[in-house]
């Protein structure tokens, strides 16, 4: 089969040249051939084998698909093996699987181009922990059977709250006690023990069972039960707890630190219970959650849909404890503090015993200045049970009675508003003194000298006595001036028409008119109103120019006065403006030039009466509370049926164009996040309602993705949903082939975030059954002989389609005697039918009968008829 085509040359080959020569293959069985070309070159000798191989397929493939550690979130994990033909022709390939885990293999079967490879597609659905190690079988053509084993662990989502010095998970923290108006912080940190990524809140759990906000358990039993009624108050617990942060994302195995801050606050009760001892504990607990699995969240909804939510619900809880404490400072004497009478220029001193009544925690006193009073010392700690002495100073600066509020200033740590999280120093408490005292005046009497003859800077109207021991004198001398159009004693004629604005001067002001003047002003006197002579001193009066440049500069620091008081008001505005800058008051100062209108009851809609809770602000921190009454706000509305497939106006357009927060996330519910259609027929068509409540104050925009064929039917896959509405989607599966169905399906909201629903189905063939695969059929009671013998069978349809049937006798050799109505016909799903059986008697009328009751694209069942016939003798 080999052929040889070949020249061989005549004469010797000279160097650089060649001779060709062709071999042929020509085979004519299929088989491998083997033979040798001989070439002879001299004297020596070259064999050269001939190799005739007939085409073939050469496939391999993988051995082991490990999927690694996967999260149980109802998602779907699709990893490849490839086959690879290195061979001259195609080979064909079969696969087969038969293991406890639901595998979706695709293709199970196929053909391999040579040199080429295919790729198979194999899902695992991660519904359940567990670890995987299932083994598929491939039969590869010319290769045989290859065993390809499937590994993986899924495992669950793990949040850990472990403390930061120990690293030991932690339940329970105490910040133990502490004064209302004071502040602790912890941290912790939470632990993400899973190989993917967590979107976490932090829930307050409110009204958690085993919680305590404010109760005094250290009363006896009437006393605890009175505080009872404190609970039903609307008490804002994130006020109490605040998480710094109470959202985020943790990578895998990665930490994140967070701070807890424990601020006691008083609550006011309706009754008086010896408010300076009262104690109030807490007890609250924090859950961390995984964004959007919510235990319970579908409550409402139908108990499938709950089921399923709660079975998936990934969180971790922490119970925080603590105690608050009023400050009880007692005093002694009191607290009104009676100096009695004291003269101007002495001191009177009172001593005060201050007592810490607490016998928990230490006080970091303050007392604030106040005119008259010193106080020794003024700022000091008093430990737990223990007191101090306390030194009051009156000393009056003036005549008079004083009564003055001293303020005592209790320091402590408390919460930065500028900065959350972090503590500062400040007065969380004050607590107020009465301090009295009366200063009085010595009487001195004054002794007048008679006057040498030297006059004095000031004198008496006489000039001959001047009193002494009066105090120091003034530097300036006293000149009595009034507006010369407000008096006309003794004007003089010519002068009682004066309209110019000048002062009156007073006869003993003559010192003061001998310094230097201002040039603008003008002086009369004080009887005739006639305008006296001002001297102006050339040696101590300004120039022009030097009145030109005093003004200058006194211009200059009046703008800048001007410019510092308009700096600051414009600070003090800002400062204001921050402080009523939320989304209540949105900057504006209450009763700000604006007027309330009148209105009344009467005027307000009934429905708007009733305070409406808004949707929780991003800043806030959640509460279960909070969370429940925002979401039965939704629920209890009529269900959207509006279609509005896409944002068409312009609020829709900018609401669902927002990137959502995890806490705006975790206020939308979709769900169930499995829908589980049961045991089902092929060829049906079974519909599952997908809830979707948003509890956000946006609108929200649904879009589904759907990749599996058995639900191409559900529709609308693209949904609007306004604020606090909620609405469903129907999920419509259909299949044709039988068996297990796990799928899962992402959703997308506002076209950013990204979720997945579980669709779990078992299709299972048509089928019909009979009550009975043995009739028996009797003669009724008082028949004649000869008489036909009837019977009924049930058949039942156990499946959610309708069954088309048709009996078939089995007669064999012979002809049946047995009948049976209706021959054919339809069963509705769950549903029965009952067929009558009858036998008619004859000669050689054979006893027995069979009937196959056959169903369409089903399941075929046989009947057996007896008759019973008695013969009496």
């Amino acid at each position: 089969q080999f052929k040889l085509i070949v020249e061989n040359p005549e004469k010797p080959i000279a160097s650089g040249l060649q001779v060709k020569a062709v071999v042929e293959y020509t085979p004519n069985c299929a088989e491998d051939l083997q033979d040798k070309l001989v070439l002879l070159i001299d004297d020596d000798r070259v064999d050269i084998p001939l190799l005739g191989l007939i085409p073939y397929c050469y496939l391999e493939t993988e051995s082991e698909i490990d999927f690694g550690e996967m999260i149980a979130n109802n998602k779907l994990i699709t990893k490849e093996i490839s086959i690879a033909n290195r061979g001259s022709t195609s080979g064909v390939f079969r696969i087969s699987y038969d293991g406890v885990v639901l595998l979706n293999i695709k293709p199970t079967r196929g053909v391999v181009k040579p040199k080429s490879v295919r790729a198979i597609k194999v899902d695992i659905c991660t519904d359940a922990p567990g670890v995987i190690k299932e083994m598929m079988k491939v039969e590869l053509e010319g290769r045989g059977c290859t065993e390809v084993w499937i590994k993986g662990v899924v495992v669950e989502q793990v949040l850990k709250v472990l403390g930061v010095s120990c690293g030991k998970v932690l339940k329970c923290i105490n910040f133990g006690p502490l004064y209302f108006g004071t502040s602790k912080t912890e941290q912790i940190n939470l632990y993400n023990e899973s190989p993917e990524c967590i979107d976490w809140v932090a829930v307050l759990e409110d009204n958690a069972i085993g919680g305590e906000m404010g109760t005094d358990l250290q009363g006896n039993t009437e006393a605890i039960l009175q505080d009872l009624s404190m609970k039903k108050r609307d008490v804002d617990v994130a006020t109490l707890i605040l998480c710094i942060p109470n959202q985020g994302t943790l990578l895998p195995y990665e930490k994140a630190l967070i701070t807890l801050c424990f601020s006691p606050e008083k609550f006011e009760r309706d009754f008086e219970v010896n408010g300076s001892s009262l104690i109030q504990e807490y007890v609250l607990f924090l859950r961390f959650e995984t964004v959007g699995k919510r235990g319970g969240c579908l409550q409402t909804l139908s108990d499938g849909a709950t089921a399923s939510t709660r079975s998936h619900s990934r969180h971790v809880d922490l119970a925080l404890m603590g105690s608050g404490f009023p400050v009880i400072l007692s005093f002694k004497p009191g607290t009104v503090i009676d100096f009695k009478e004291c003269y101007l220029g002495e001191q009177t001193q009172v001593v005060c015993t201050m007592k810490n009544e607490s016998e928990f925690l230490p006080v970091t006193f303050s007392f604030c200045k106040t005119a008259h009073f010193n106080i020794s010392p003024v700022r000091g700690k008093l430990q737990k049970k223990s007191e101090q002495e306390v030194m009051f100073s009156f000393s009056p600066r003036r005549i008079g009675t004083f009564e003055m509020k001293q303020i005592i200033d209790i320091i402590g740590a408390g919460v930065d508003k500028n900065n959350v999280g972090v503590l500062k120093t400040k007065s969380f408490h004050q607590i107020y003194l009465t301090l009295l005292g009366v200063c009085k005046s010595k009487r001195e009497s004054v002794l007048f000298t008679i006057n040498p003859g030297l006059t004095p800077l000031i004198t008496n109207a006489t000039g001959r006595f001047v009193a002494r021991g009066t105090g120091q004198l003034s530097d300036t001398a006293p000149v009595a001036i009034l507006k010369s159009t407000q008096t006309q004693i003794h004007t003089h004629r010519k002068n009682r028409n004066c309209k110019d604005d000048a002062l009156i001067a007073f006869p003993n002001d003559r010192a003061a008119s001998l310094r230097p003047s201002d040039w603008n002003k003008k002086y009369r006197t004080i009887f005739t109103k006639t305008e006296r002579y001002n001297y102006i001193d050339p040696d101590f009066a300004y120039t022009h120019s030097e009145r030109l440049l005093r003004a200058e500069c006194k211009k200059h620091y009046t703008d800048f006065v001007s410019r510092l008081r308009q700096r600051r008001l414009e600070k003090e505005a800002d400062r204001q403006f921050q402080i009523y800058n939320n989304p209540v008051s949105i900057g504006i100062k209450p009763a700000e030039g604006l007027k309330s209108p009148k209105i009344s009851i009467a005027d307000l809609p009934k429905e708007k009466q009733q305070h409406e809770m808004l949707p929780l602000d991003d800043s806030c921190m959640l509460t279960s509370r909070k969370l429940a009454a925002i979401a039965s706000k939704s629920t209890n509305k009529g269900v959207w049926s509006w279609l509005s497939p896409v944002p068409s106006s312009t609020q829709e357009k900018e609401d669902c164009s927002l990137t959502l927060t995890h806490k705006q996330l975790h206020q939308i519910f979709i769900g169930p996040s499995t829908l589980d259609f049961g045991d089902i027929c092929v060829y049906s068509t079974t519909t599952k309602e997908l809830h979707i409540i948003n509890n956000l104050s946006v609108h929200i925009w649904i879009q589904i993705e759907i990749e599996a064929v058995e639900l191409h039917e559900t529709s609308p896959l693209s949904q609007v949903v306004p604020p606090l509405t909620k609405t469903h989607i129907p999920v419509v599966f259909e299949t044709n082939a039988v068996g297990m169905f796990k799928r899962s399906f992402s959703y997308k909201i506002n076209n950013q975030h990204i979720g997945h629903v579980l669709v779990v189905a078992n299709a299972m063939p048509i089928e019909l059954q009979l009550s009975t695969r043995e009739l028996i059929l009797t003669p009724l009671p008082g028949c004649l002989a000869g008489t036909e013998f009837r019977g009924t069978v049930q058949i039942c349809n156990p499946r959610n389609h309708p069954a088309a049937f048709t009996w078939r006798p089995v007669t064999g050799d012979g002809k049946s005697a047995f009948t049976i109505n209706p021959t054919r016909g339809f069963v509705e799903a769950y549903s029965d039918l009952e067929c009558e059986v009858v036998w008619h008697p004859g000669y050689h009328a054979p006893e027995t009968g069979k009937f196959t009751l056959c169903v369409r694209k089903g399941n075929s069942t046989n009947l057996k008829c007896f008759a019973k016939v008695t013969i009496h003798a």
